[in-house]
């Protein structure tokens, strides 16, 4: 949709609730599984299998972006496709989505317009037929945005991360350290500022454009979490704070250990297991299955001693914690 003129694009504080909640619906699509969409005090979306996958995610201006780098349609998309990939990792097939939003007063109605429109792009590119179906709107000092996820399993049983066993291949499915090596492009050209200020690609050197997108606007393969379930995974989970720390929580699950392979783990191995944010699938398969999109990085090692292990050898399990890692990222 056309974008609005520095003449006719108001502050939120200056205009009602009512005309950014029609700017916002304006560019939502509906979704394949809507019965009932946005306008009323609830959505009403199908259930075909009878039964619902339901996520919930927050990203707050600071420890999970920042507008000296992020354009209203980085977020939408990004918000729209985290939540999206935590569906995917129990198999199902996302249906809707709702999202709260809290806005300062000061920020410009275009820049709603485009988190929307991010939101629908995310949603037409990795998940055809899911969409917006509602939420919520209200003001804040600190930009916040709320996203809760639906799915249908479509008669599957999920996907946990509890069904590991001994033998199984451990197996990924999207890129693995592109999107930690884009924030740190971020953190070391792009720090200053507060205002929305897309990032300039003529300041990336070769190589780092596609390391910045990917932090930006990841983009999960969605699709894939179905294929996994219909290929028979038995343990299935989205990596979002780096390989070694989310193998560690389905090792855990499991009750085994996860032995990774180095030479499996790309250029930067280090990079691999402890960055964040890639979003990639993460899962485990009998040994004699592989379905397309996923490559082998491991093996499921013996019951009844959980961890994880790189050629064998304990790993230090490190990965984004926000109790842990905001001082860090905000020093």
């Amino acid at each position: 949709m056309p974008s609005r003129s520095p003449d006719d694009d108001p502050r939120l504080g200056d205009v009602s609730e009512g005309t950014v909640l029609r700017a916002i619906l304006a560019r939502t699509a509906p979704a394949s599984h809507t019965i009932l969409g946005p306008g009323d005090d609830a959505a009403v979306l199908a259930a075909p299998s009878g039964s619902v996958v339901a996520t919930t995610d927050t990203l707050v201006h600071g420890p999970d972006f920042r507008l000296a780098w992020s354009s209203g349609y980085d977020l939408g998309w990004k918000s729209a496709a985290v939540n999206l990939s935590d569906i995917a990792a129990m198999g199902a097939r996302p249906t809707g989505l709702l999202v709260a939003l809290a806005v300062p007063r000061d920020m410009r109605l275009s820049f709603v317009e485009q988190l929307a429109d991010g939101f629908r792009a995310a949603c037409e590119a990795l998940a055809p037929g899911c969409s917006v179906v509602g939420g919520d709107l209200t003001v804040s000092d600190v930009l916040t945005i709320a996203v809760t996820a639906l799915g249908d399993l479509e008669g599957r049983r999920a996907v946990t991360r509890s069904g590991a066993r001994p033998g199984d291949a451990v197996a990924i499915a999207g890129e693995l350290g592109l999107a930690a090596h884009g924030l740190a492009v971020l953190f070391g050209r792009f720090r200053d500022g507060e205002t929305p200020t897309p990032v300039d690609a003529a300041r990336l050197a070769e190589g780092e454009a596609s390391a910045v997108a990917a932090q930006l606007r990841p983009a999960p393969p969605i699709g894939l979490g179905p294929v996994a379930a219909l290929a028979g995974a038995t343990a299935m989970m989205d990596v979002s704070d780096g390989l070694a720390l989310d193998a560690g929580r389905m090792a855990a699950a499991s009750g085994v250990t996860i032995d990774l392979a180095r030479s499996a783990l790309g250029a930067e191995p280090e990079r691999a297991l402890a960055g964040g944010e890639d979003h990639a699938l993460l899962a485990t398969f009998p040994p004699d299955v592989l379905p397309p999109g996923f490559r082998i990085v491991g093996t499921v090692r013996r019951a009844g001693q959980t961890g994880v292990l790189c050629d064998g050898e304990p790993v230090d399990v490190a990965g984004w914690d926000p109790y842990r890692d905001w001082d860090a990222a905000t020093g």
